[in-house]
């Protein structure tokens, strides 16, 4: 896609990229003209904003937050101050997929406040194995119907794990994990011999093996709000108000990461 690149004298430099494209520009009379598919236009005068040549276009905005870089951090929030929420998506050197919707942000004090969301993969990918977001289980004692695990009485379920999570199998020498499954319940019930976890079997979900395998689960990503993890974070928020708006900062609370 073609952009117009604007440059400005009193920075020496090119601050504004523009989505439209057009076939010749002119400033003429205290206007800006462009011809674009042999057609005329004279700019500044549609009240709505982002809109060329009859298509609407979305404001975006990409810097990075770099400070401490050679500490890994978890960037956990967003905060702008300004007068209009931005969506924005987030990455780092070590993980990718951070985002916030423009619906997220609850309004303080006159900026707008948001905990930074990370939407996963489904399977996880191998860098996803070293996050705070995995945890161990145990191995089963049976698995009923492919979609009923159950453990000894002994592996503690009531753990942070939640109806939601994914549930991966490994089977020796337990290398790769295997999804399962999504977890839809999980009942203990230690008098009565009932300690298990019920699972929702789709696509790309694997068989689980009757014995031999050893459970674990990864925290729902876009609900445990766990933010990106890693020594930069490169963002890009995006507008889609039609109307003049203002934006000052881009601020996110880190903090420093403890292996």
């Amino acid at each position: 896609m073609a952009n117009t690149l604007v440059y400005d004298e009193g920075v020496n430099g090119w601050p504004s990229f523009y989505s439209y494209d057009p076939d010749y520009m002119i400033g003429m009379n205290n206007y800006f003209y462009s011809f674009n598919g042999g057609n005329l236009y004279r700019h500044n005068t549609n009240e709505t904003r982002n809109n060329f040549y009859g298509v609407q276009y979305n404001s975006t905005v990409t810097s990075v937050f770099n400070d401490n870089p050679l500490e890994n951090k978890i960037f956990k929030t967003i905060n702008l101050e300004g007068d209009s929420r931005w969506s924005i998506t987030l990455a780092s050197d070590i993980q990718v997929g951070g985002f916030v919707e423009a619906s997220y942000y609850e309004e303080k004090e006159g900026s707008f406040y948001a905990f930074v969301r990370n939407a996963g993969t489904i399977p996880a990918q191998a860098s996803e194995y070293v996050l705070r977001s995995l945890n161990g289980i145990g191995r089963s004692e049976s698995v009923t119907g492919g979609t009923i695990v159950s453990f000894d009485l002994s592996t503690d379920l009531s753990t942070i794990m939640s109806v939601g999570d994914a549930l991966y199998f490994a089977l020796p020498p337990y290398t790769a994990p295997q999804l399962a499954g999504t977890i839809t319940s999980i009942n203990i019930d230690l008098p009565n011999g009932v300690n298990n976890i019920v699972i929702n079997i789709a696509a790309p979900a694997v068989a689980i093996p009757i014995q031999d395998a050893f459970f674990l689960y990864i925290k729902n990503a876009v609900a445990e709000s766990h933010g990106i993890l890693g020594h930069y974070g490169v963002f890009t928020i995006t507008n889609v108000d039609t109307i003049p708006i203002n934006l000052f900062t881009v601020e996110s609370e880190v903090m420093k990461s403890y292996p």
